[in-house]
Order: C-alpha cells, then structure tokens, then sequence
C-alpha cells in the first residue's frame, strides 16, 4: 500500500462503550483485506507514553488538571513522533484507542464543565504538538449508565473509572459537541449492538 493510501483512524467513546471489542474487530477486518496497520493506544502507545499512562490511571497519583491535561500531551507528543508519524510515513495505517478528541471530552468537558479557558488551553496545545490529526474518527456511543454498567464488571477501577456519572454524562456531551462540530470527521457508531453491527457500521463509514 502506498504512503498516500495510509489512514489514520481513531475509536473514541466513555467508559463500557465496548472500545476494545470493537477495535478487536476492525483489525481482524484489516488482517482479512490485507491491509497493513499498527494498533496503538492513548495515552501510551510508546515506551515513554506507557510510563506516562501508569501515572494517569494510577487511583493514587493526586494532580490538578493543568498537570493532567500537559501530561496526555506529553505522552501524544512521544507517541506521535515514535509510533504514529513512522507508521503512515511507512505507509501504514494506524488504529487508535482514543487521541485528541478524548482530551478534549475528559479534560475539556468531563472535568471542566467545556470551560472556555481550559478548550483554549487544548487548542494551544494541539496547534503546538499535535501536527496530524486523524483521518477518520469512530466515536462508538451509549447510554452512560449501560456503560457504567459494563465498565463495572471488568478489573478494579482506574483513576478515570472511579469518578462520578455526571462526569462520564458530560464526557458524552463532550464527544457529541465535537461531532457536530467535524461531522467530516467525527461519525457517531451506535455501540448498543452485536459486536458483528458495530463492525459493519465502522466498514460503511471507513469505505473498505
């Protein structure tokens, strides 16, 4: 496949959304087509990025959100340069677990409410460190509570897991303003199917 023919694709979505099935599923679709790809995640998805990414989710790491919002850019920054940038300069396609749009709904609006000082904060951020966005952006949505519910009955809950639900609402919320805002981009995936219905809502979006 041709450098020009690489894409860069990101899954987003709340907690219980069903992420990592969905992105299960999608790269068993790659494999069958042929098509070359790199599965990574954030924040991490580089040696640096996953030490960063123990820091965040660790119940007992005590920061103010400056201090959360400029760490997941540190790490996207070491992730970019050494995972995603190579892959699609090689002429392979990306699959991510969260990027940008996840700052913007957690930090942005599950933590600050959509504050105006803390998405200009972002969006400084981004303009400085984040040269490449995603091509095509999944965003698998659900009721907060059925995800809450799902989330619930994985391993013991990390440091984002364990808020409150009006954070996780305002996370959706978050996500739906920046759809309406990139429909382009952004495509709502109704996540309360089959595991077989999502995939094929992912395939018709991303046309392969």
């Amino acid at each position: 496949m041709s450098q020009s023919c690489a894409k860069f694709i990101s899954l987003e979505g709340s907690e219980g959304v069903g992420k990592t099935t969905a992105i299960n599923e999608l790269c068993q679709y790659l494999d069958a087509k042929g098509i070359r790809y790199v599965r990574t995640r954030e924040p991490g998805g580089s040696a640096f990025a996953e030490k960063l990414r123990a820091l965040l989710l660790d119940p007992d790491t005590a920061i103010n959100v400056d201090t959360e919002l400029l760490l997941m850019f540190a790490a996207r920054a070491d992730h970019l340069h050494q995972t995603i940038l190579p892959a699609l300069d090689a002429g392979v396609w990306v699959v991510c677990d969260r990027f940008l749009d996840s700052t913007l709904a957690y930090q942005g609006y599950g933590r600050e409410h959509g504050d105006d000082a803390i998405l200009k904060k972002i969006a400084a951020l981004s303009e400085h460190f984040v040269p490449r966005l995603p091509d095509m952006t999944l965003w698998l949505d659900l009721d907060v509570q059925i995800g809450m519910e799902r989330a619930a009955k994985r391993s013991a809950k990390d440091r984002f897991e364990a808020l409150e639900i009006a954070f996780f609402e305002r996370v959706r919320a978050g996500f739906a303003t920046q759809a309406a805002a990139n429909p382009d981009r952004i495509h709502r995936i109704d996540a309360s199917g089959a595991p077989d219905d999502v995939l094929a809502q992912m395939v018709a979006v991303l046309g392969v």
